[in-house]
């Protein structure tokens, strides 16, 4: 099996996470879908990462649908609930880490396009949404360990990616200061072998 991805992606080192926790091996095939030499679109019509390449070479692609397979796949570190109010609760921690670096990530994309071409406005909105998805993270976090109580699972997983991409490509949001909670939650994350070895790299 081969994972297909970038280095700077909180999508694709969500994958990488979750396959790591659960011993899943497989060969990491780097490509930036943003690059001319880029053959992601032979593997996803979308032209978008991560992609997992299956042993029939079949595709898989969007993170929540891998790691959905990853999590069948392999019995070790179970990190979804099988019962469904709990699992519920997992992916809508997952859709909210998400939507997070979806709208950090179109920030990134407008900031690289020429000054006066960029929206301010459009800029402004999505640093909205991370601002309001943080506050949210942060308030159903409260004082538990780990987002969804004592173990953690995959949402912590989706956390700590959004906020590791937050690190990567946003400094100057101060989101430690501002959730002195989800900064524990992110150093009890980082202490995991699998965050350590995947901190995105420019």
């Amino acid at each position: 099996m081969k994972l297909i991805g970038s280095l700077t992606s909180p999508f694709v080192r969500k994958v990488r996470i979750v396959a790591a926790e659960k011993f899943v091996e497989y060969e990491f095939v780097v490509d930036t879908p943003w690059s001319e030499e880029t053959q992601v679109p032979n593997f996803n019509p979308l032209g978008k990462v991560p992609v997992w390449v299956l042993d029939d070479g079949k595709t898989l692609f969007d993170s929540r649908v891998i790691v959905e397979y990853l999590e069948h796949v392999s019995p070790v570190g179970h990190l979804l609930p099988k019962d469904a109010r709990p699992r519920i609760a997992v992916k809508r921690w997952e859709a909210l880490a998400d939507g997070v670096c979806d709208a950090a990530a179109l920030v990134f994309l407008e900031r690289k396009r020429p000054a006066s071409k960029q929206d301010a406005d459009w800029i402004k909105r999505q640093l909205s949404k991370v601002d309001a998805g943080l506050k949210m993270m942060s308030d159903d976090l409260g004082n538990q360990n780990w987002c969804t109580g004592e173990f953690f699972c995959l949402a912590d997983v989706a956390v700590g990616c959004a906020l590791g991409y937050l690190n990567f490509r946003f400094p100057e949001i101060d989101w430690r200061r501002q959730h002195p909670k989800l900064s524990e939650l992110f150093d009890r994350m980082m202490q995991r072998p699998a965050f350590k070895d995947t901190v995105p790299v420019a």
